[in-house]
């Protein structure tokens, strides 16, 4: 672009910024004009450890829910004797019985619903 000198001070100020964007477009800066989204607004931010451990949590919670609802439906002697019969078993038999043995959270969770539907 050649250098003219303009009569309007508006005109040659556009002139020099369009000037100054096209140099930077050149170098491979983007131009983001004041109050809207561009490159730097869709930036990754750091990886929180919350966004693993909320997942692990709500997974963690729905099993053992669901080990009390089984708990509560079949009842306390058979449930212990299927968890039994798992853990005679082989292979991932015996870790489907490990992880299913009741543990106080899956009590408490099937008293609550004993207490709570009345059986």
């Amino acid at each position: 672009m050649a250098k003219t000198v303009w009569a309007d001070p508006n005109l040659s100020d556009f002139y020099s910024r369009v000037a100054r964007i096209e140099k930077a477009h050149a170098k491979g800066y983007g131009f983001e004009a004041q109050g809207t989204l561009g490159r730097s607004s869709t930036h990754r931010r750091q990886r929180s450890t919350w966004k693993l451990v909320k997942p692990l949590l709500v997974v963690l919670a729905a099993g053992f829910a669901t080990k009390g609802v089984i708990h509560y439906h079949i009842g306390a002697p058979l449930y212990e004797e299927r968890v039994a019969a798992l853990m005679q078993g082989e292979g991932f038999d015996w870790l489907g019985g490990a992880l299913m043995q009741a543990d106080p959270a899956t009590r408490a969770i099937s008293s609550t619903l004993v207490a709570v539907l009345k059986r």
